[in-house]
């Protein structure tokens, strides 16, 4: 499974990113992302496209910091992350050749970029080098579009308005979503012993502004909208998603999502 579009930020979208993405939907995911992998005080903790490290942080407080490394391509994301929590190990790497050695981690997490990776396979591969014999690696992803009831229709109105350039963008974020292909995906790295749990999540949002501000501002769609384009998206966005709207217009929109363990296998002793 390969793709071609990536996640870059510049450093202020990366504030943003981290003020705005990271409470409204990924706090939640990290903490279920480090419970399934069985995160453990004592244990070395890998963070791979660690954006600006909201699951390196979430491992730090069980693992402790020392323990964290988090790892990723985008420098600006880096920024933020290191200043957010300096005492995180934070490296700048592709997830196709981490710069880590092999067998230096219990647990290798990778929340929510799998999709960007050009290889995933060659990605998970990689992962699974880090880790030591019998080492747990544990992806998150969103699921199918077509399994998402707030997002879905949100896409659809970008589409109304938008140019292929943003449409190929949000066409990848769903890309594993598939969980039959994932799995075979950790298969083929080699990973054993593999398992898989879904969830629905609950992306929070202050109001349709808010959502349209974090799911476009916060990511690099908007630099591939022009000011007219985004315009008419947040003038149309709370009629599309005013199903998932509160009384005072706060939206809590469903992400589904899912989580998948394997191992490295161990080494047979002679």
């Amino acid at each position: 499974m390969a793709h071609t579009e990536s996640f870059q930020l510049e450093e202020a979208a990366a504030e943003a990113y981290e003020a705005k993405f990271v409470p409204a939907m990924f706090t939640e995911w990290a903490q279920r992302m480090v419970t399934v992998a069985g995160v453990s005080p004592g244990q070395r903790i890998l963070d791979v496209a660690c954006g600006t490290g909201i699951v390196a942080r979430t491992a730090a407080e069980i693992a402790g910091a020392e323990a964290v490394t988090g790892v990723d391509i985008n420098p600006a994301m880096l920024a933020v992350a290191a200043r957010v929590r300096p005492e995180i190990s934070w490296l700048q790497g592709d997830a196709a050749a981490l710069p880590v050695p092999e067998g230096a981690f219990d647990v290798v997490l990778c929340q929510m970029a799998l999709m960007f990776f050009p290889d995933a396979v060659a990605a998970l591969r990689e992962m699974c080098r880090a880790a030591v014999d019998g080492g747990t690696v544990a992806v998150a992803v969103p699921g199918r579009l077509a399994d998402q009831p707030g997002y879905g229709p949100f896409v659809e109105l970008v589409s109304r308005h938008a140019d292929s350039g943003a449409m190929s963008l949000l066409g990848v974020y769903w890309a594993c979503g598939n969980l039959e292909k994932l799995e075979r995906l950790f298969a083929e790295a080699g990973l054993h012993g593999v398992e898989s749990q879904t969830h629905i999540g609950e992306a929070k949002y202050s109001s349709a502004a808010d959502f349209v501000a974090v799911e476009v501002e916060s990511t690099p769609l908007m630099a591939r909208l022009t000011e007219d384009q985004f315009a008419r998206i947040r003038t149309e966005a709370a009629a599309v998603l005013q199903p998932f709207a509160a009384a005072d217009g706060a939206l809590t929109v469903p992400l589904q999502g899912h989580i998948v363990v394997g191992r490295k296998a161990k080494e047979r002793k002679r």
